[in-house]
């Protein structure tokens, strides 16, 4: 198994793509906590782990808060020895109605995209980073989008700055880390289907209309993403920091 033992700390795990590498990485062999401030969603994923008898803790919080973040590091170290994987997933997108255009949008809402999505990666790492030190090094793996590689006429400027930030700090975090022994990795995936994208494509010519956009032709699912970050949470990554990886179908390629 490909992480036999590892402690890993996913962020917005009761869902979509954090749910599927949750379930992926204990079917590997880690240790998981599931973390997310939808206790009835992370409690299903739990539950799915225990099922196919993995191991699996539940840490309801929100990652913009740092006591909550704190709190899902230590439940990691006490539970399970430590931290070797920290996998930043937690995002809200424009699809929650409160992004727009930037001269349509409102103060509040700005806030709000970016506390999740940027600041709330701020303090997983900044409270994860050091128990991956502590832990001997490991993987950082945060989940950007092509939303941070291309633009696009989407009403979603709030999400593009957020990602596009993921991605720079990221970089910076990986030089800053090297030297402990700490990887860095991003991942951009395109139109995945999870159901945060459920309103983008909410009837069938919509949805193909969107799928046909990516060259292979398919949305992506949320295992696409969850064998990706398994790279990077794994072994066989040891010599791979400071990258961005597409898992688009090409989207950033067109």
């Amino acid at each position: 198994m490909r992480l036999e033992n590892k402690s890993v700390l996913i962020t917005g795990a009761g869902s979509g793509q954090g749910r599927a590498a949750a379930i992926l990485f204990a079917q590997e062999g880690a240790k998981i906590v599931v973390f997310d401030r939808d206790e009835a969603g992370a409690s299903v994923t739990v539950k799915q782990i225990l099922a196919n008898k993995g191991s699996a803790q539940l840490a309801v919080g929100d990652v913009s808060k740092s006591e909550d973040v704190k709190s899902a590091v230590a439940l990691s170290e006490e539970a399970h020895g430590g931290l070797d994987v920290l996998y930043n997933n937690a995002a809200i997108w424009s699809a929650d109605n409160i992004d727009n255009y930037v001269t349509d949008l409102e103060e509040e809402n700005w806030d709000a995209v970016l506390s999740v999505n940027l600041k709330g990666l701020y303090l997983c790492c900044k409270f994860g980073i050091p128990a991956i030190i502590k832990s001997g090094g490991g993987s950082v793996i945060n989940i950007a989008s092509v939303a941070g590689l291309k633009a696009s006429r989407s009403r979603s400027h709030a999400y593009s700055a957020s990602k596009g930030g993921v991605i720079s700090l990221s970089r910076s975090m990986a030089i800053a880390y090297a030297r402990d022994n700490v990887r860095v990795n991003v991942i951009c995936p395109g139109g995945v289907d999870t159901p945060m994208l459920q309103p983008m494509v909410s009837t069938p010519d919509k949805y193909e209309k969107f799928a046909q956009s990516h060259p292979l032709g398919r949305m992506g699912m949320p295992d696409d993403i969850a064998k990706a970050a398994l790279f990077f949470a794994s072994d066989d990554s040891t010599w791979v920091t400071g990258v961005t990886m597409p898992v688009d179908g090409g989207f950033s390629a067109s």
